[in-house]
């Protein structure tokens, strides 16, 4: 996959057009941000920090790099790449946005699912600064596990929120959100006209059983298609549907430390599924396309 590098990163302070300069990215008003040893930047600003680590921790961001390369969810990050790449140009390169990229995986299925024929300028951004730093370590590597990719090897790595991208508007082409949170006024403001938002989501059955190991009872909940967020209309949804075997508390706890169900779960609840060894998980997500209609007025954000 011929990389092409992602260049249209805005400053998160006035939204201007960011240049790299060496090992920093500078705003024509002066502003400037270091790129880590690790080959990613830091583009949250501490006033727009809702707590001092914000995102998922440390440990999290391990538990879940081992789960997904597991290959427990490779039929989602296939779907979601032949998603990407369906009405790609040839030869034209194609701007993706991973908002919630986590420790990178999805971006990296898309990256070795795309041919010679399709250079991908790709921008993995996360609140998780743990997140970005795996993801960011992960592409400075070569396949075999060596040192030595450079900070532009593959793709773009970025510290921010979705509530306020530092991404320049209407400059890219795609925007992934799987499992995250969507801020659809800031996806539809760095879309391009006609470009796509493709979005995962978990469906009522998504996990059931373990679910009916942590809660006393489970609550039910909404399913079904939504409509198109302002600015977007609909292309279309794919409902898939699969059973996953774990084996070992281990991955059983990792599994459980990447899902919101870590932190809502009462103490007993926790409790009954570490004592699990082994249990049959019925995988049930949501993909759903929209396309960036053109010249639609947004919503104030």
């Amino acid at each position: 996959m011929p990389a092409t590098p992602f260049a249209a990163l805005a400053c998160p302070l006035d939204l201007a057009p960011l240049q790299r300069h060496g090992q920093s990215w500078r705003c024509a008003d002066g502003h400037c941000f270091d790129i880590a040893a690790q080959g990613y930047v830091n583009l949250l600003p501490v006033q727009n920090k809702r707590s001092l680590d914000p995102g998922d921790s440390k440990a999290m961001v391990a538990a879940r790099r081992r789960f997904l390369e597991a290959g427990h969810y490779r039929p989602i990050a296939d779907a979601v790449a032949d998603a990407v790449l369906e009405a790609a140009a040839p030869g034209q390169p194609l701007a993706c946005l991973d908002a919630g990229c986590g420790e990178g995986y999805y971006l990296r299925r898309l990256a070795a699912a795309a041919d010679a024929a399709q250079p991908l300028a790709l921008l993995g951004l996360d609140i998780s600064k743990w997140a970005v730093q795996a993801a960011a370590k992960r592409d400075l590597r070569d396949p075999a596990g060596n040192a030595g990719g450079g900070a532009d090897a593959h793709a773009a790595w970025v510290v921010g929120s979705n509530a306020g991208l530092p991404v320049q508007p209407a400059t890219v082409d795609r925007v992934l959100c799987t499992f995250g949170f969507p801020v659809h006024a800031e996806f539809a403001r760095v879309l391009r006209p006609g470009g796509e938002l493709l979005q995962v989501d978990a469906g009522t059955d998504h996990l059931r059983e373990l679910r009916a190991v942590i809660y006393p009872s489970l609550k039910p909940e909404r399913d079904g298609e939504r409509p198109p967020p302002p600015g977007f209309a609909a292309l279309g949804s794919e409902r898939m549907r699969f059973v996953i075997g774990l084996e070992g508390r281990d991955t059983i706890a990792d599994l459980l430390a990447m899902t919101p169900h870590l932190h809502r779960a009462t103490a007993e609840g926790r409790a009954r599924a570490a004592a699990l060894t082994a249990i049959d998980l019925s995988v049930d997500v949501l993909l759903t396309r929209f396309v960036r209609c053109g010249g639609t007025r947004l919503p104030a954000a």
